[in-house]
């Protein structure tokens, strides 16, 4: 198309995204002004609601109702139970596009359509994006919030037909018979594990031998151990070799000792990260400054692009790819848009993140890995509370890391089973930094869950108790 049949909109703000995050950003400036533009390359509807959170919340649920009635003879019970993989994924789809989605499009919806564009936006010059091929964007303020794509390398090229994402593995029809699932971060694990309960042979392939997120030496290898119990894992090595023929794709992959294995799936689930689209948006036209491995630098507190009128929120970031993130940094993002050139630092939340496996894991506020060579005490207890121990779920093992001196809790990693409900309650406790002994000071209901959250604490604020005691004595 030539440039002079080409249509040209002027406005104050282009946020390219219509995402969680795009969506946070775009709820805060559409109050200020009506000079903005939402550009969405896709269909609408948020990663969490259409290939993320729910739907795998969704299988996670169904796999997980397989489970007990495999295991329901330990309580007495005797069940049998058939699993249709069919009926599995047209209700994982029903209830993800009836609820989820549909939620997601009655708000887009509503948006006026003036403030809506469609097509893949790229830069052409600072302040310039060419959206598509029939429209030019020039803009004041930019916000970036144009999400990720899964990542898949070269060595799956031979089986590509075969090769399922999180982007597409809840568009299938019926159960494989079997599955390799590349990685053990948290898509990898929570899949891999479901399909495993659903009855699919499942196989895990790791590179480095680490678990998720969980950064303490003993947490890791218990989780490990945990989960090499019930699952096939081969945790450390790398595919060497993929090839397709009649029977499926065959996976050659080395082991760190030397030794390879190999095997033939109906299907490979690669698992192993995602990429940030910020790669299809032509950054050298903008000043931004962008890192050897593709990444945008920016200020976290304002989520400023190199002193520029450019901001960045959600996945895009490469940072912390999860909802309730891209939501708070869209809308930060948003309101220094609007501040600009006087940017506003913002206040962050802790960091919390839940992996919904079985056991579930869970890390809040800083990591082992971040306090290690600090003052820290660790309360450290395994997962056997009363209530635990009527589930038959005392697996795993939940640490809370404590300033030494002051007993202010600052972080915590848990392996077990509902973590993601103690996790919360310590979110909330570093949110406003308290100490143990403030949050011992609230009641805890007997049996529950909440019992080992008051027992780790116990321990270490007697841990901290010692400290104070121990330092005491050496300066007398």
């Amino acid at each position: 198309m030539s440039e002079s049949s080409m249509k040209t909109l002027n406005v104050e703000y282009a946020i390219i995204g219509a995402g969680t995050a795009g969506l946070g950003a775009y709820s805060k400036i559409s109050r200020k002004t009506d000079s903005l533009v939402m550009i969405q390359d896709g269909p609408y509807g948020t990663t969490c609601a259409r290939v993320g959170c729910m739907p795998s919340k969704l299988m996670i649920t169904a796999a997980d109702y397989a489970h007990h009635l495999n295991t329901s003879e330990f309580f007495g019970v005797t069940a049998t139970g058939r699993v249709d993989g069919r009926k599995v994924f047209e209700r994982l789809r029903r209830e993800r596009d009836n609820r989820f989605v549909a939620n997601n499009l009655r708000y887009v919806d509503k948006i006026p359509a003036h403030h809506k564009l469609e097509g893949r936006a790229r830069f052409i010059g600072p302040g310039r994006l060419r959206v598509g091929e029939a429209v030019e964007v020039n803009a004041k303020k930019f916000i970036l919030a144009c999400g990720s794509r899964p990542a898949v390398s070269e060595e799956f090229e031979p089986v590509m037909a075969r090769v399922l994402t999180s982007d597409t593995v809840f568009e299938l029809e019926d159960l494989p018979r079997s599955i390799a699932v590349i990685g053990t971060g948290v898509i990898a694990l929570e899949l891999g594990q479901a399909f495993h309960r659903l009855g699919v042979e499942t196989t895990i392939y790791g590179r480095s031998g680490r678990i998720n997120a969980l950064t303490h030496p003993a947490m890791q290898q218990q989780a490990l151990d945990l989960f090499c119990t019930e699952l096939e894992i081969y945790p450390v090595g790398q595919v060497v070799s993929t090839r397709e023929d009649a029977e499926g794709a065959w996976i050659e992959f080395e082991q760190s000792n030397g030794q390879r294995v190999t095997k033939v799936f109906d299907r490979v689930l690669v698992a192993t990260g995602r990429i940030p689209n910020v790669d299809r948006l032509g950054m050298q036209h903008t000043g931004v400054e962008v890192t050897e491995a593709g990444a945008v630098t920016f200020d976290p507190q304002t989520m400023r692009c190199s002193n520029l009128p450019i901001f960045i929120a959600g996945d895009v970031t490469d940072h912390l790819p999860l909802w309730h993130e891209a939501f708070d940094e869209g809308r930060i993002a948003a309101a220094n848009a609007l501040n600009y050139p006087n940017p506003m630092p913002a206040q962050r939340r802790p960091p919390l993140m839940v992996a919904f496996t079985d056991p579930q894991i869970a890390i809040i506020g800083q990591s082992f890995r971040q306090l290690e060579g600090q003052e820290i005490v660790i309360g450290d207890l395994p997962f056997t509370s009363p209530r635990h121990v009527v589930w038959n779920k005392v697996q795993g093992r939940i640490q809370v890391y404590l300033d030494a001196k002051t007993g202010e809790i600052l972080g915590a990693e848990l392996l077990g089973y509902k973590a993601e409900h103690l996790a919360h309650l310590l979110a909330l406790a570093i949110t406003h930094g308290m100490t143990a002994e403030q949050v011992l000071s609230m009641p805890v209901y007997h049996p529950s869950a909440e019992e080992l959250l008051r027992d780790v604490l116990i321990n270490a604020r007697d841990k901290c108790r010692r400290y104070a005691a121990e330092n005491m004595s050496h300066q007398e």
